[in-house]
């Protein structure tokens, strides 16, 4: 029975405190306890003592912000990247990787009520920096009204950090970056203001092939007569980028999916490699922004898989078909399921592109569609199921138990959600046998691993 809330000891709002943190909270907050009461504590960790201000107060817990590091923790190191895209940069990597298979192994215990299954050693990051593939920046205004393009400032949604080199961008994307701010800058371009929903330059996405060299550079804009006159042969000559592509949206929230995009130059798809095949990637399509890492994810998830051979694999939420098409050698054959029908028509090239004839894909919600591929396909032997963060919904936990496979390889790139996923299944006559996390995101409390459920 937990210990009874002092409710004196509840801080108001905007209240300035000294707390010492004992604790890491999933999601990367330090935790402090007054008289049992609790705080977050952003850009703090175990053993720091911080000044902070507290920005929520709930009934049972609050969160506050640090606004001075009064003394170190032992694990805590110097920053080096300036901006807020890496929060977890204060730790040594060892820690990062001790914490995060820690809070692995406590979610699955805690919330799933869990225990017997083997918790195998996290798989290691190949790069700590310089890692992504991805980098979506927004452009915003510096406090001299110089644009600048960059990351949100931790806790806002209207202000915009600039930064001079992004750590987590290769040296190329990085470069592409720069390019695109200078030309806008020289052509005298206004950021989107997120309170008036005035102006023009709202996003910069850059994407890269890490094994083909190719750079995308995506500029999202706002909708308008200021987008009618954006000069694309300036913003060609200097950029050097194989496409370049502008997005205009009329969205009222930071996005960077929808509108309508014009190809200013070079082929509509990036092209990347991935587990020995290339894969063309549209612009807004999901693609793991870890290049390197998501080799190792997969493999992990064909180790656990065990594929003979000939085995009926489901691929849920499927994507642009990489986890499928991935164990396709290994496999009888292959069948995913992809709400986003973009991505269903990347998934079926990619199966064309690389020769694979095993594999179909098929656009649909699970939670309706996977009980009509039983009766179309039949059952499965091995369902490999790589949801988003909000993980299963109870709804398609179900219709995987109807399913009734062998074995459910379940790629998680949240652990609380996970645990409950897991849960049910065991619940329902499945066995969960073992879990590996792998470090896909360094400097970032992000977490993915996978873990293997066997029927009973």
């Amino acid at each position: 029975m937990s210990a009874p809330v002092n409710t004196s000891a509840r801080p108001e709002r905007g209240q300035e405190l000294e707390l010492t943190i004992d604790d890491l909270a999933f999601g990367g907050n330090g935790v402090a306890r007054l008289e049992g009461y609790v705080l977050f504590v952003q850009g703090a960790i175990p053993g720091d003592k911080v000044r902070a201000v507290v920005t929520k107060r709930k009934r049972h817990y609050g969160e506050a912000r640090t606004v001075e590091l009064i003394s170190g923790g032992p694990d805590r190191i110097a920053p080096i990247a300036d901006h807020p895209g890496a929060p977890w940069q204060i730790l040594t990597h060892a820690k990062q990787l001790e914490i995060k298979q820690a809070q692995v192994e406590d979610a699955l215990t805690r919330i799933g009520k869990l225990s017997g299954f083997e918790m195998q050693e996290i798989v290691p990051a190949v790069e700590p920096w310089r890692y992504r593939n991805k980098l979506e920046y927004s452009f915003g205004a510096d406090p001299e009204g110089e644009l600048v393009c960059g990351f949100h400032a931790p806790g806002s949604w209207e202000t915009i950090v600039g930064l001079d080199d992004c750590l987590l961008a290769s040296e190329a994307g990085n470069r592409v970056r720069e390019q695109v701010l200078a030309w806008a800058r020289e052509q005298g371009l206004s950021p989107f203001d997120r309170r008036t929903h005035t102006g023009l330059l709202r996003n910069l996405v850059v994407r890269e092939g890490r094994r083909t060299g190719e750079l995308q550079a995506r500029l999202v804009v706002a909708d308008g007569d200021e987008a009618e006159r954006i000069d694309t042969d300036s913003l060609h000559r200097a950029v050097e980028a194989d496409a370049i592509m502008i997005t205009r949206t009329d969205a009222l929230g930071e996005t960077t999916a929808g509108g309508d995009t014009e190809i200013v130059i070079g082929p509509p798809k990036l092209t990347e490699e991935l587990c020995g095949l290339t894969f063309g990637i549209s612009p807004t399509a999901f693609f793991q922004t870890n290049t390197e890492m998501a080799e190792r994810l997969y493999g992990v998830a064909a180790d656990v898989a065990d594929l003979q051979g000939w085995e009926r694999v489901y691929d849920l939420f499927c994507g642009i078909g990489t986890v499928g098409l991935s164990l396709a050698q290994r496999a009888g054959e292959i069948w995913g399921i992809e709400i986003v029908e973009e991505a269903v028509a990347d998934a079926i090239e990619n199966a064309r592109r690389n020769d694979v004839s095993n594999a179909k894909f098929f656009a649909g919600d699970v939670r309706l569609a996977l009980r009509d591929l039983v009766e179309r396909a039949s059952r499965p032997d091995v369902v490999v199921v790589d949801p988003p963060r909000a993980g299963l919904s109870q709804k398609v936990v179900r219709r995987i138990i109807e399913a009734n496979p062998k074995r459910v390889v379940y790629i998680s790139c949240n652990p609380t959600t996970l645990a409950p996923n897991a849960a049910q299944l065991v619940e329902a006559g499945y066995v969960l046998r073992r879990v590996r996390p792998v470090d896909m995101f360094p400097q970032t409390p992000h977490i993915e691993c996978v873990a293997l459920l066997e029927r009973g």
